[in-house]
């Protein structure tokens, strides 16, 4: 069981015009939510399924594996307090940028690594960073960044699910936020 650390922007004041958005796949979104929402600078984070074929999907059919969609965390963060390139140096914190269509215990493709956005800005930070990632690994990184073509939130029972069941299932090592 991951203990759950205090969340840094609790508090903070932000200003509207330094909010920036991504979206960010690392597997199973509970465990990625709960720690990117707790990088400081992160305003806001949200949990859905991005990029598939069907619109409202539920998430019985995410998993059903014929939806070409995504496990996603909708972030919202302050670009004068946490730079894009610090969250994607945490979001490499919770993933295994080789692996495809698994992390931890869950496979699938639902649980792909990807960094969406609508901003060609973002998305070349993102190929850049992954760019400066891959001498570390001796497998390709298999990391997606693509446009976001689609998002759908996910149903409410998903969102802060750790906050709700501090004994649920997670992947992400939550003490990483102290390293």
């Amino acid at each position: 069981m991951n203990h759950m650390p205090a969340n840094p922007n609790q508090g903070i004041e932000y200003e509207s015009a330094n909010i920036r958005e991504v979206y960010l796949a690392g597997g199973c979104f509970w465990g990625a939510e709960a720690f990117i929402e707790r990088l400081y600078g992160v305003v806001y984070t949200e949990v859905g399924y991005a990029n598939g074929i069907i619109e409202n999907p539920t998430y019985e059919q995410v998993c059903s594996k014929t939806t070409e969609f995504v496990e996603t965390v909708y972030v919202k963060y302050d670009c004068t307090k946490v730079s894009l390139e610090q969250l994607i140096d945490g979001f490499f914190k919770i993933i295994d940028p080789t692996s495809y269509n698994k992390q931890g215990g869950d496979v699938g493709s639902q649980y792909r690594t990807g960094i969406y956005a609508n901003d060609p800005q973002v998305l070349e930070i993102g190929k850049a960073k992954i760019a400066e990632y891959q001498p570390q690994y001796s497998k390709p990184i298999l990391v997606e960044v693509k446009r976001l073509e689609n998002y759908y939130k996910a149903e409410e029972y998903h969102q802060k699910y750790l906050e709700k069941n501090p004994g649920g299932y997670c992947h992400v090592d939550l003490s990483l936020l102290t390293k």
